[in-house]
């Protein structure tokens, strides 16, 4: 089941939230400072256990002191004018997560807009991007329950619109 809301991911009561992480996994701004934040210091330490991430890798943390139980990093692509097979690495980010959803046996995973923030990824693609593979992966796995997270009414719409709803 897919659902689609405007909401702060780090209060999703799911089995994992998606973390947009930097390479380094050592927080920042937007939703990988907000979720580093909410999780304490405990995720930051285990996240220096990782030796970083990827671009469109993906890596597993506890969520601390989330409502979740797991935390999924992945490292989105940043925007350089579709010349630098960022619509592949974007893809590849959320293949990635629900690969390591399955290893996990989450069950419903919150998802942010990966790359549509400070990566500079265009919205309208980026969100075709993501439900493209969302579809996916509830066609491999029906019983799983994901939760696009919109943190404004922008990607709220443009999610929506791209859905049909």
């Amino acid at each position: 089941m897919l659902s689609i809301i405007r909401a702060d991911i780090t209060t999703l009561k799911v089995d994992a939230i998606v973390n947009a992480a930097n390479a380094t996994l050592s927080g920042g701004g937007g939703v990988d400072g907000a979720i580093h934040r909410a999780a304490g210091p405990e995720l930051l330490a285990e996240c220096r256990t990782l030796g970083g991430c990827r671009t469109g890798e993906a890596k597993v943390t506890k969520g601390y002191r989330l409502p979740a139980t797991y935390v999924i990093h992945t490292v989105g692509p940043v925007w350089h004018g579709g010349t630098q097979h960022e619509e592949e690495d974007l893809a590849k980010c959320y293949r990635s997560c629900f690969d390591a959803a399955q290893e996990y046996g989450v069950r419903s995973i919150g998802l942010p807009s990966i790359s549509t923030g400070s990566y500079g990824f265009p919205l309208e693609q980026a969100v075709a991007i993501a439900l493209r593979e969302i579809q996916g992966a509830l066609r491999r796995d029906p019983s799983l329950n994901v939760t696009v997270t919109c943190f404004d009414e922008e990607t709220l719409k443009a999610y929506e619109s791209a859905r049909g709803t």
